[in-house]
């Protein structure tokens, strides 16, 4: 059994409850699956997901691949004294959807005391891999 990455115990009602209102409400993100190692949230794709073509656009699954990182890792420090900010999200799209559910695995690749890097992993409902992406999360002090 793998030893869990977490600092604060992690629950699905509370990062989804954490969520609202937010730019993740607006997408209709869902987290769905907490693991000793990972995060999983899911986006359905639909009309706000699109770009004009009727394809998913390519900011709505980067929007994804920053939530769901983003969220774990200020899940992995002390969140009374730490927060995790973006600092660079590189993603590679590599096939296209058109509907319904994509869902976006988060697993870290590092977690130092001032930066993380992550990796994410974003599949169709049929498991064919859609995205890939890495994201630098910087560890700055709370204010």
């Amino acid at each position: 059994m793998s030893k869990s990455i977490w600092v604060h115990p992690l629950s699905l009602e509370e990062i989804n409850r954490r969520a609202k209102n937010t730019l993740s409400d607006h997408l209709k993100i869902e987290f769905i699956k907490v693991g000793d190692d990972h995060l999983i949230a899911r986006m359905p794709i639909e009309s706000h997901t699109h770009q004009p073509m009727g394809i998913m656009h390519g900011g709505a699954s980067a929007a994804l691949a920053e939530t769901v990182a983003s969220a774990a890792g200020n899940y992995c420090v002390d969140q009374s004294t730490k927060i995790c900010v973006g600092l660079e999200l590189n993603i590679n799209h590599l096939r296209p959807v058109r509907s319904g559910f994509i869902h976006a695995v988060a697993s870290p690749l590092h977690l130092g005391k001032t930066t993380q890097v992550w990796d994410i992993k974003i599949h169709d409902e049929t498991k064919r891999l859609v995205s890939v992406a890495r994201l630098t999360l910087a560890v700055v002090e709370k204010r």
